[in-house]
């Protein structure tokens, strides 16, 4: 397990109940930031990509009254916890998120995109020119130092950004590396010495299912 806490405890959980042994192993630590300049003036709905952008923006506005848009259900379910009334869920990747907006997001008004110091794509491209996207940082990862343990079977990469943290601990010894998108194994690269597995949608269910069967310590 590669990812931040506390999403790491949550997957590990999962992880255990379909009979695997997880090795929590954060690579990278979330940081909110709290200085994050919040204008809402002629925003007219919310786009998060993580359920860490959701945390962060409800930690700094009390404001629930928004539309919001999410990558995936997760993330969806995440905003639903704070108390957005109003979300809707892509159910994939940044591209359907982008689609997403043009198709539901009225064009007098902005999109405010709460999200990482350093995105792993950019939203406001992707929706332009139909829909003004503005991306605001409110929290950033920092690579723990942790090191990689000496003996698993697969790892789970969530993010770009634990890929590349990954891959900065490597070369591995041709074990499975398991990844929730093309993005993240393109991250990863060639000559980490794993054994890259995409799963077949970006989203974690889909991620444990290219496990495969319980035999790895991950």
């Amino acid at each position: 397990m590669t990812r931040a806490e506390p999403g790491a405890a949550r997957t590990a959980d999962r992880l255990t109940a379909l009979k695997f042994t997880p090795v929590v192993r954060p690579l990278l630590a979330v940081h909110p930031i709290n200085d994050a300049p919040l204008d809402l003036d002629a925003v007219s709905a919310l786009a998060f990509t993580s359920q860490n952008g959701v945390a962060a923006f409800a930690a700094l506005s009390p404001g629930r009254d928004l539309p919001v848009f999410t990558v995936g259900d997760a993330t969806a379910e995440a905003a639903r916890g704070q108390g957005f009334r109003s979300v809707r869920s892509a159910g994939g990747a940044l591209a359907d998120l982008a689609a997403l907006l043009i198709a539901e997001v009225p064009r007098d008004g902005w999109v405010l995109a709460p999200g990482a110091q350093e995105p792993a794509g950019d939203l406001s491209a992707m929706a332009s020119p139909a829909i003004r996207v503005r991306a605001v940082p409110v929290y950033e990862t920092r690579d723990t130092g942790v090191a990689a343990p000496e003996v698993f079977d697969a790892v789970l990469v969530h993010s770009a950004r634990a890929a590349l943290a990954l891959r900065s601990r490597g070369p591995f010894a041709g074990q499975v590396a398991v990844v929730l998108s093309a993005a993240v194994a393109g991250a990863l690269g060639d000559g980490s010495g794993l054994e890259i597995r995409v799963a077949a949608s970006p989203d974690e269910s889909a991620l444990l299912a290219a496990l495969g069967k319980p035999a790895h310590r991950v």
